[in-house]
């Protein structure tokens, strides 16, 4: 496991993030953000990530304006090809925001679920993390075993639950897995989370489900950004959430881990 990197100060953390392209100008590009923009509101729910939006988001400048708002996306919708960006200073911001729901969940000794649909990039932040709360006294939620989903198993792998098909961690949006999870509990009789820390259909599927949720969020992934706008998700952090190595993210994990008050874990 990786040393635990110092935590770096917000201005630190702002050039950081955009040297490394997790913010700033980053690689998606902008034909694809608004691609995904006007799915969502067209009713494809494979954009939802979990969350029921009904009729509330069937305008494409609607949802625009969120991730301008929330993300820092160009918020002139003549801007149809070329690069995009995401405002680093909103990222931060939203890390602070994610820092004090884990502080309450260290105070509180929280039940706390991770997981991720994006392993090659954001499995050791949540790692991280919660090895962090572990620390502080928190229950990391484990799994049930023999949990399926999307033609795939879902494992802990880290403390972190994902998508494994074919002895190989999947890159997944689908809400289903957090579902199994979920409903795998529920039969067991046993406590659902106080929290969930995870991206995607993951974060998107437990704050419907009424769990706080927080999680990450590419500018391409517009549906977590709405359900924090309306209060179903806490927290949706804006980053790029697969960048070319994923120990960029060791300097972030570092400041949400040390503005949160806790002690980063190797």
């Amino acid at each position: 496991m990786p040393i635990p990197s110092p935590a770096p100060g917000r201005t630190a953390l702002i050039d950081h993030l955009v040297r490394t392209r997790i913010a700033g100008d980053v690689a998606t590009p902008r034909d694809n953000n608004l691609s995904h923009y006007r799915k969502l509101a067209a009713g494809d729910r494979h954009f939802w990530l979990g969350l029921e939006l009904g009729d509330r988001w069937t305008d494409e400048a609607d949802v625009l304006a969120v991730m301008a708002e929330r993300c820092g996306v160009v918020a002139d919708p003549a801007h149809r090809t070329g690069h995009d960006t995401i405002d680093p200073r909103l990222t931060v911001d939203a890390l602070d925001r994610m820092a004090t729901v884990l502080r309450k969940a260290a105070e509180g000794r929280q039940r706390v679920l991770f997981a991720t649909g994006h392993p090659g990039g954001l499995l050791d932040v949540h790692r991280s993390v919660a090895a962090a709360l572990r620390a502080a006294g928190c229950e990391i939620v484990v799994i049930p075993a023999g949990l399926g989903a999307e033609d795939g198993a879902v494992v802990q792998f880290c403390d972190v639950a994902v998508l494994e098909r074919g002895a190989t961690l999947w890159h997944t949006h689908s809400p289903e897995p957090m579902a199994a999870v979920l409903d795998g509990l529920a039969r067991e009789g046993r406590p659902l989370p106080d929290l969930v820390v995870a991206d995607h259909g993951w974060a998107g599927r437990a704050g419907q489900r009424g769990i706080d949720a927080v999680g990450f969020a590419d500018c391409n992934d517009p549906a977590l950004f709405i359900g924090e706008a309306e209060g179903t998700v806490a927290v949706a952090v804006p980053l790029d959430d697969h960048v070319v190595d994923p120990r960029y993210y060791d300097p972030l994990t570092a400041y949400v881990i040390a503005a949160a008050g806790l002690t980063a874990r190797p």
